[in-house]
């Protein structure tokens, strides 16, 4: 189940959309088409961020061409335990028990015995957010 991708025509995209470049998950930043000649294709230039990396990533295609975009799972857990910047949680629908990295924004938010959002983005799961009770 975990890392599905799907693809899209780059041309469709816009900042916002997710994208896979070399392999990375990122997040659309910035698109520019040019037309070139008379018999030419449209180029399409995006930028993306990598939404786990943070880096910048540039890629320059077609704009008929496909494109990989990540399916995002967006799913709920129990915070088990803490252990430094890990919390060890179990899902809410398969009770799977494993740890997450705790995002620097949700240290002092994210407790034992509250619930998480966590996205599932190709092979990585990622703390999104602590819920409210």
């Amino acid at each position: 189940m975990s890392g599905e991708k799907t693809l899209k025509s780059i041309g469709t995209l816009n900042k916002g959309n997710y994208v896979i470049i070399d392999g990375v998950a990122s997040i659309v930043g910035d698109t520019s088409t040019s037309r070139p000649g008379k018999h030419g294709h449209a180029k399409v230039r995006m930028e993306a961020t990598g939404i786990l990396d943070g880096k910048k990533r540039v890629i320059v295609m077609p704009g008929h061409d496909n494109i990989e975009v990540p399916i995002i799972e967006k799913k709920t857990a129990q915070v088990l335990s803490i252990s430094g910047e890990t919390a060890n949680v179990m899902d809410a629908d398969s009770y799977e028990t494993f740890d997450l990295q705790i995002p620097e924004d949700l240290k002092d938010k994210c407790v034992e015995g509250c619930n998480v959002l966590y996205w599932i983005i190709l092979e990585d799961k990622v703390m999104k957010q602590v819920k409210s009770e």
